[in-house]
């Protein structure tokens, strides 16, 4: 059967990952490595994201604010074990004014060199932990409870459109509390809100767990993940959420003088989802025919396509089509007015409808003279795209009945790509009880070989570092140890051989 891309997931899942970002026309290639154009459905989906996921992050208190992109190196060197692990992908100015070079082009200007070299955000806990100690003084400042949207930049080597990017887009949330046990409480309860989000929005099902030490973000006391698991059976972490304790505020003097008139550390918590949930999207929804978007993020739910023949005859075939698309307007799906687009691009009908569903738009309708006529509609419904024949499964069915039924369907294509996902992840993880199981798991020649589930003693140190050792040999890392464990059975730790305390994920990962 022949699809709408030239390369399908089984041939080459990578190429097939950059065409389904080139034909759905998500992004593109800035002329810069490692920086994108986001283009407008690739943002209108991160519009979407970003509508929803704030409506949750205030929902639960917090207040979005904005800080500086460029933050002076001295607020880094406060933070020793922060600043090591962010070294490598730093991006610095120390130059504010460029000269001509006598040859053509331009070059710092020696006289423009800044005092302090500047570095251009990887993350805000330095600059926002400095305001934190001007804003928190006594304990009735507490907690203070801020979220930005910002765009960051890491110095990545290998780049991947969506995934892992020089630049990219995303939420980072920071509070600072009284006590260790209100940060964790916060820690937690923001996992909470990405994992339903990711769910309840994205159709992804993932396992929210504690991720190993040498998993922690730097300068953390704790670290959490949500996992999605691609259809390549990869890893990908979506989103993270820390625990700090009191390390930055030691670090940045974040102190408030508590009841008894005592002073005291704050405890403090950073959490984020970034724009690599677009490649998650991509990677667990695709298909051989492009994207699918799942109805709760799509800029568009449904697309009217009618077919036009250029001629005087066609204005009533527009007509018809546009008091279809405020009628679908009228209507509620997932708890928000229908969103419907009348694509009146002069384009032939089925170009127009394989470019979105290359796109991935839940609904696309199209509407021809015999439909207006009948009073029907055609309806290609995006998850299931072709019969069981091969062929196109296009509906011809009544228009009214179509619109009072929009929000039943939209619904039933947003349930259905999450219990895919579900279905993906849960078949895809493979218990194993020894270090011998793990080895023969990953090199069985298996092309998609998911993750599995083990048993685990937390070992720390040295004995940490030589499990980190044992699994980089076949390219695995513990992706996180998943929460609402009620205990480990009976059993030795499959890399220590020390009993267990837990059981985590292993995989191969994004």
């Amino acid at each position: 059967m022949k699809h709408a891309l030239n390369v399908t997931r089984e041939q080459d899942f990578a190429a097939w990952y950059q065409a389904v970002i080139t034909e759905a026309d998500l992004a593109e290639e800035s002329g810069v490595r490692g920086c994108m154009v986001i283009r407008p459905w690739g943002y209108g989906i991160w519009e979407r994201i970003q509508r929803l996921l704030d409506d949750r992050i205030k929902a639960t208190g917090h207040e979005n604010c904005y800080f500086p992109l460029f933050i002076p190196l001295s607020y880094f060197e406060k933070e020793a074990e922060h600043v090591d692990g962010f070294a490598k992908e730093m991006a610095v100015v120390t130059h504010h004014r460029l000269v001509a070079d006598g040859k053509g082009g331009l070059t710092p200007d020696p006289e423009a060199k800044l005092e302090e070299p500047l570095v251009v955000r990887p993350t805000s806990e330095t600059v926002i932990g400095t305001a934190f100690s001007r804003w928190v003084q006594s304990w009735r400042d507490l907690p203070v409870l801020i979220n930005q949207w910002a765009n960051v930049v890491r110095w990545e080597m290998r780049t991947r459109m969506f995934l892992r990017t020089a630049e990219f887009l995303w939420q980072e949330g920071h509070t600072a509390h009284a006590t260790a046990e209100e940060a964790q409480g916060e820690t937690l309860k923001m996992l909470e809100v990405y994992r339903e989000f990711a769910e309840t929005c994205l159709g992804l099902h993932v396992i929210a767990g504690e991720k190993p030490e040498n998993e922690r973000f730097p300068g953390a006391v704790a670290t959490y993940s949500i996992e999605a698991m691609m259809q390549d059976g990869k890893a990908l972490q979506a989103g993270t959420s820390h625990f700090l304790g009191t390390n930055f505020a030691h670090a940045q003097n974040i102190r408030f003088q508590n009841a008894e008139g005592q002073f005291e550390h704050a405890n403090t918590t950073s959490w984020g989802v970034s724009t690599r949930m677009i490649g998650g999207v991509i990677m667990v929804h695709g298909d051989d025919d492009g994207l699918r978007v799942p109805p709760a993020i799509a800029p568009w739910q449904v697309v009217i396509v009618p077919m036009l023949r250029d001629a005087p005859e066609d204005e009533p075939l527009i007509a018809y089509c546009r008091e279809l698309q405020a009628s679908l307007a009228r209507q509620t799906a997932l708890g928000e007015p229908v969103r419907a687009l009348l694509d009146l691009k002069p384009a032939k009908a089925a170009n127009k409808r394989w470019g979105w569903v290359k796109k991935g738009a839940p609904v696309i309708i199209e509407v021809g003279g015999r439909d207006m006529a009948g009073g029907n509609v055609s309806v290609v419904r995006r998850d299931r795209l072709y019969r069981g024949d091969g062929k196109l499964d296009s509906a011809v069915v009544a228009k009214d009945d179509f619109v009072g039924e929009v929000g039943a369907t939209l619904a039933d294509i947003q349930a259905a790509l999450l219990a895919q996902s579900t279905e993906k992840l849960r078949a895809a993880i493979v218990p194993v009880e020894d270090w011998a199981g793990v080895e023969a798991h990953f090199a069985s020649g298996v092309k998609n070989p998911g993750w599995v589930d083990v048993r685990w003693s937390k070992p720390t140190g040295d004995a940490l570092e030589a499990v980190v050792q044992r699994l980089k040999g076949l390219k695995l890392t513990i992706r996180n140890a998943p929460l609402g464990q009620t205990g480990c059975d009976d059993g030795p730790c499959v890399f220590t051989g020390a009993p267990a305390v837990e059981r985590v994920l292993i995989g191969r990962a994004y």
